[in-house]
């Protein structure tokens, strides 16, 4: 929380001051405390009209800590949901190659990092893990269709399957190559930030089931584990 007092009061606060120290001046009886008017407690050079106080504390009130660049920043991995699935890849650059069926719904283009999820928010965000590798994601794109209703939940950009894997990525065929054919494995993953639109805040729905198109203002409890080490 902020503290500041408006310009009228600062002014206030500044004038009754320096009144009371002009009146002690002239030997009235002053309303400053005794400490004030002790000469051995101010440096000779301050002005009779403002010994005793301090200007900065009319701007910021005793204990009020102002924010520095070293203070804590939110940690951005803290676990919303984990779990494991099957995942696919895919790479829709609108090309119409290999089973594109265009841009992803999201609107960003295709890149390394975006995945498809048949029920997530657009722009949700998390990670996942295959054999000791992790990789970041954020869902820019709806999918698996089919396939979720058989369990395969995420579909993986093609470039971050074939680093997971161990492969190449073919930009010409849009196809993962030289991963002893893989397309498909099983992944853990952990999300850590929903996104603000339509879908599922849960464990991935089957694409069939329409949760990706409906508001869901219950998200799942955030698990008590640990984060999946990597």
């Amino acid at each position: 929380m902020r503290f500041s007092l408006s310009p009228h009061k600062n002014r206030l606060a500044a004038a009754t001051l320096l009144g009371a120290s002009i009146l002690t001046s002239a030997g009235v009886a002053s309303a400053l405390p005794a400490s004030a008017h002790c000469a051995d407690a101010l440096p000779t050079s301050a002005s009779p009209a403002v010994a005793g106080f301090a200007p900065a504390s009319l701007d910021v009130p005793a204990g009020f800590k102002a924010p520095t660049s070293s203070d804590p920043e939110p940690d951005s991995d803290v676990p919303l949901l984990k779990g494991s699935t099957k995942a696919s890849y895919f790479w829709d650059d609108a090309s119409g190659r290999a089973g594109d069926t265009g841009l992803p719904a999201s609107g960003k283009p295709m890149q390394k990092g975006m995945i498809a999820s048949p029920s997530w928010p657009l722009f949700t965000e998390g990670y996942v893990i295959y054999k000791g590798k992790k990789a970041p994601f954020f869902v820019g794109d709806r999918g698996p269709g089919t396939p979720s209703s058989s369990g395969i939940m995420i579909d993986i950009d093609a470039k971050t399957f074939a680093d997971l894997t161990g492969g190449t990525f073919n930009s010409d065929t849009l196809a993962v190559e030289g991963n002893g054919g893989l397309g498909h494995i099983d992944v853990q993953y952990v999300v850590t930030k929903w996104g603000d639109g339509v879908g599922k805040k849960n464990y991935p729905m089957a694409f069939s089931t329409g949760a990706w198109s409906r508001k869901d203002n219950n998200p799942a409890t955030p698990p008590k584990a640990d984060v999946v080490n990597d």
